[in-house]
């Protein structure tokens, strides 16, 4: 219980923190964000509760084979947002397009033998 505890008390600083950096230099909340800490996190959690490093670097090679269409989101806001699309619909409307690309993503990966 206390480690789901532990893990909830790492995410919300991370997020808090963003957040914050973020209203005093958008470069040094971008900067934050954009590092792998959730990544980091779940690979050090694994390892320290397996002490498997097969199930480490598979999960490593995971993170990198399926980063990329997260990107889509990042690509899809901003160009919402300029066209004048507000805030909400124009982030439903990006994670809309993340998950569709993440589905056509993965069927590619599998395509080529590299999903499960």
């Amino acid at each position: 219980m206390w480690q789901l505890i532990i893990k909830f008390v790492i995410a919300g600083t991370l997020v808090v923190a963003a957040t914050e950096a973020s209203k005093r230099s958008v470069v040094w909340g971008a900067v934050l964000v954009s590092l792998p800490l959730t990544s980091i996190i779940a690979l050090g959690i694994l390892w320290f509760d397996t002490r498997d490093a097969e199930q480490v670097s598979a999960l490593s090679w995971s993170i990198l084979l399926i980063v990329l269409p997260s990107v889509v989101l990042f690509v899809a806001l901003p160009f919402l947002l300029r066209a004048g699309v507000p805030f909400w619909p124009a982030l439903v409307a990006a994670c809309g397009v993340m998950v569709a690309a993440y589905a056509g993503y993965v069927r590619v990966l599998e395509h080529f033998g590299l999903g499960d």
